[in-house]
């Protein structure tokens, strides 16, 4: 009788002992949250060269609607946001070695994406369009981009889209940023760009040397990056983008940023 009651003590004990130390090493392999909040502040990587998301201003200072949004995000968590601006094409790399808490640039939802990171949920849905020169009249849709040279932006969901419709294409031109691409869109070095739809209106505001034709190619999740397994930071992100959905910030930030009539 003794001997199964020491059996089970022990069995107890060591049980015990294993529960705690699951929880020691769960607490110690994410520590996302807390060490944001002890330094009270996070600090955000983008690339400021994607109006109206981000760009910096006459005064060289960033605005745009992702960072209204992290600033309206760090005003709910009681943190103060650090914007750092970065290499598109090295943000996630950036990011996962310390460089960045997270990521707030106009970043789509992709399976690739997702095996090194984080995603919170989704901030906005965007459109990609069909830009060409105000004088084509040869390019009315996507239907009429056979033998035509169209340009995108390298990882980007412009470039996927356009990937996408290669059997449609004559030829595929890459840039490092749509700005590059619209540069020969101009100058009519190529024929066609493809980016999204908020990005391509600003940019023909600013210069009527463009137009969209077509309907829109397809609708893109857009959402904040963080790294990989960082869970107890993603659900407060997650949180604080439902509250502000919910208390009308967010509608305040797109009307400002990204509605378009």
């Amino acid at each position: 009788m003794k001997q199964r009651l020491f059996r089970k003590m022990v069995v107890w004990a060591t049980s015990a002992v294993v529960l705690a130390s699951m929880a020691v090493q769960v607490s110690a392999a994410d520590n996302s949250w807390q060490s944001v909040e002890a330094k009270k502040s996070l600090v955000v990587g983008f690339c400021a060269q994607y109006p109206p998301f981000e760009f910096k201003n006459e005064k060289g200072q960033f605005e745009g609607f992702d960072v209204e949004l992290g600033n309206a995000i760090g005003k709910k968590l009681g943190i103060d946001i650090v914007f750092k601006d970065g290499e598109w094409q090295g943000l996630i790399a950036g990011m996962n070695k310390g460089d960045y808490d997270m990521l707030i640039t106009c970043m789509g939802e992709t399976t690739a994406r997702k095996k090194n990171v984080n995603f919170s949920d989704v901030y906005i849905d965007l459109t990609e369009v069909i830009v060409v020169h105000k004088d084509d009249t040869r390019i009315q849709s996507k239907a009429n981009l056979a033998g035509k040279t169209v340009g995108a932006q390298v990882a980007t969901s412009s470039e996927r889209v356009l990937d996408g419709m290669a059997d449609l294409v004559g030829n595929i031109k890459k840039y490092n940023y749509t700005t590059e691409a619209l540069l020969d869109l101009k100058f009519k070095r190529i024929d066609a760009v493809v980016c999204g739809i908020a990005y391509a209106i600003v940019q023909i505001k600013k210069d009527p040397s463009f137009k969209i034709v077509g309907e829109p190619l397809n609708a893109t999740p857009i959402v904040m990056a963080l790294p990989k397994d960082a869970d107890a930071l993603t659900e407060k992100i997650n949180g604080a983008l439902a509250e502000i959905k919910a208390d009308g910030t967010y509608d305040k930030i797109y009307n400002t940023w990204i509605r378009l009539d």
